[in-house]
């Protein structure tokens, strides 16, 4: 496998782990980068935009939706979201709340450009500490 390829299977691993649908990108990532040590920007950078543009899919599906078809969405949520609004897309990154966050913000069509900055903030950061957390360990 190239390194391109791997590059765009982590990228595409990325955007779906960030959807509705089941699966971890961290093996992803740190494939790429046991594989290819000097990839780290790149991978940094694809991982993290594939995971934000995944997370942005959920809000823009929720966007598109009517309110009373979400009216079962967990209410805990959708209450952080209002409360919080865009800042709180910056644990967007967490597992299933996370997928959750993303939804409510779309469905209470919070502003755009803040939604995505604070989420591909928290996203970035979790593949930042990810790879020093391997570095480290790789020593």
């Amino acid at each position: 496998m190239t390194l391109a390829a791997a590059l765009c299977g982590l990228f595409i691993a990325s955007f779906l782990a960030a959807t509705l649908l089941p699966g971890g990108s961290e093996a992803a990532f740190l494939a790429v980068l046991a594989a290819w040590p000097e990839s780290l920007p790149m991978a940094l950078l694809l991982a993290t935009l594939g995971n934000t543009l995944g997370g942005m899919s959920s809000y823009a599906l929720a966007r598109l939706l009517p309110e009373r078809t979400l009216a079962k969405l967990d209410q805990k949520h959708l209450h952080m979201a209002q409360r919080w609004g865009a800042p709180i897309l910056f644990f967007a990154w967490l597992p299933l709340i996370g997928d959750l966050l993303c939804v409510a913000a779309g469905w209470l069509r919070l502003p755009l450009l803040p939604c995505v900055l604070w989420m591909a903030l928290g996203k970035g950061l979790r593949y930042a500490f990810i790879a020093a957390g391997w570095r480290w360990l790789a020593g």
